[in-house]
């Protein structure tokens, strides 16, 4: 509460209680008529007494308060402007600070603009320089280039050669120089290969070859049909030939019936329809009833026994490859490959012999062995259908295989690329064809004609007689080898090495053959290569 507040307060009830007693002792004295006015003066002076008293102690209470309360305002106001003074003083530390602050930004933002100002001129300094030199060497240059156009022109006079034909002597003796470079850093690079990777890859080939050893040969491909006797082939022939017409038009074959004795053959160009003819004609020939509907009957029952003994062969083929069971579509054309010869082998043989060698080479180089041999005994799966769609055996098998549920990409690329058909970037792919042309170039797998074989050495020769410098090409080991007899009059010994290099090259572009063929240069020296 406010000190005045209270001292008028006090004052106030002062007087009222003052004003009190004097109406009391008024009333007192009109009630009662026995009051003397004597002690009635003597009450009121002791009623004034104790009013003045009051009234005194009321001013002093008053005027104590007020000193108090003064002192408390004036306490208060010293506070209120120390705290002010704090305040104030702390606000002219932070506009100091603040003034310092940006009178060093100030100065910074001045040595910043002074060293701009520096480089600038310094790169205007230098500027002019760059074009003073600039216009000095483009004077420089056309002075250069018109002495060597008259240099040029004094020396064609002088050597009377034209600049074509200047050019064409440079670029010859640059090519005569590289082509010598070129055979050195070849035969550098190959002995270094052949030091570490040749003894290694003879060593894989070698030990997977001998844990592998095949009892198979070249199959025949003539179906033929014994017969009791000569009598028979008139049943087969029928009355006016409706025997042997019905039976080709069921099983889709001709037989012939010639003058050989005790023998019918069976001709078809699909083998599995030739082998459901034999085996139908065999039963008809045992039975002894042969007429067209019986005939009919024998040949729809060989038919569905052959799908039998197809899907057989296949999964036996699976269990013997030891790996895990393909699609049942594909189990039937691995069967049907038993039936088809690729050079009289029979394919589904060469598939086992190539997925156990490539088991055992993958074995050999720490990979999957049963995914390699997985992409072994798929890859030539094509030849089961390469007669029924368009197009070479590699894509149709991965065609087919992705069709029917093969998902992986090694398998599928072995399937595809074991012929370089597409670029070789899969280990897997690399065994296949190895161990594709192991099988097919081991002695007795496979038989071709004279004519076939003739015709493969006169190519093999020719493809080396058309390079400049070769003398004489013979091919021999049965066109495993060839040896080229060089010129050593028209070639280095660098250049033979290029030549040999060269020659292995457009063999493996231009000729299809079985395993490799080893290409030997003779001049003073020999340079011997291989084409894969």
């Amino acid at each position: 509460m406010d000190p005045l507040l209270a001292g008028g307060l006090a004052v106030a009830a002062l007087v009222v209680g003052a004003l009190g007693a004097y109406l009391f002792v008024r009333s007192q004295r009109s009630q009662s008529s026995a009051f003397d006015k004597t002690r009635f003066q003597d009450e009121l002076r002791s009623a004034e007494s104790r009013g003045q008293e009051l009234i005194e102690t009321a001013r002093r209470d008053a005027e104590q308060i007020t000193r108090d309360a003064d002192l408390r305002a004036r306490d208060d106001a010293f506070r209120r402007r120390e705290e002010v003074n704090r305040e104030l003083d702390t606000l002219r530390n932070e506009l100091r600070e603040l003034e310092r602050r940006v009178e060093k930004r100030e100065d910074a933002a001045e040595q910043r603009h002074k060293e701009l100002v520096r480089k600038e001129r310094h790169h205007e300094s230098i500027q002019k320089k760059l074009a003073e030199r600039k216009e000095l060497l483009e004077r420089k240059s056309k002075q250069l280039d018109e002495v060597i156009a008259e240099e040029t022109k004094k020396l064609h006079e002088i050597t009377g050669l034209t600049r074509e034909h200047a050019e064409r002597m440079l670029l010859e003796k640059l090519e005569r120089e590289l082509a010598e470079e070129m055979a050195v850093r070849i035969r550098q690079h190959e002995e270094r290969l052949k030091q570490t990777a040749e003894a290694k890859a003879r060593e894989i080939l070698a030990t997977s070859i001998q844990r592998y050893a095949s009892e198979h040969t070249a199959n025949s491909t003539v179906s033929t049909v014994d017969i009791p006797s000569d009598d028979m082939k008139g049943r087969i022939i029928g009355r006016e030939g409706r025997n042997i017409r019905t039976f080709e038009k069921c099983t889709g074959v001709d037989v012939i019936v010639d003058d050989t004795p005790g023998v019918v053959i069976v001709s078809a160009f699909d083998n599995i329809r030739r082998e459901t003819a034999r085996l139908s004609l065999t039963k008809l020939i045992q039975d002894g009833r042969i007429h067209p509907t019986r005939i009919e009957e024998v040949v729809a029952e060989t038919q569905l026994e052959m799908e039998k003994h197809i899907l057989e062969l296949g999964k036996n083929a699976v269990v013997d490859a030891d790996i895990p069971m393909p699609h049942d579509k594909i189990v039937h054309l691995l069967g049907r490959l038993r039936f088809r010869t690729s050079y009289s082998q029979n394919v589904l043989q060469h598939s086992l012999e190539v997925a156990h060698l490539c088991g055992l080479m993958a074995g050999e180089l720490g990979l999957n062995p049963q995914l390699a041999r997985r992409c072994g005994l798929l890859h030539d799966v094509g030849k089961a259908a390469d007669h029924e769609m368009e197009g070479g055996h590699p894509k149709i098998g991965a065609e087919l295989a992705k069709r029917y549920g093969e998902t992986s990409k090694e398998v599928l690329h072995a399937i595809a690329g074991h012929h370089d058909d597409v670029t070789v970037d899969n280990i897997y792919t690399v065994l296949v064809a190895a161990a594709d042309a192991i099988s097919a170039s081991r002695p007795g797998a496979r038989r071709e004609t004279l004519e076939k074989y003739v015709k493969r050495l006169e190519l093999l020769e020719a493809v080396a007689c058309g390079f400049p410098g070769v003398e004489h090409a013979f091919a021999i080991q049965a066109g495993r080898e060839l040896r080229v007899i060089a010129n050593s009059h028209q070639t280095t010994d660098a250049e033979a090495v290029k030549i040999c290099r060269d020659i292995a090259r457009a063999i493996e572009q231009q000729l299809d053959y079985p395993g490799e063929i080893k290409v030997t240069v003779i001049r003073e020296s020999r340079a011997v290569d291989v084409a894969k």
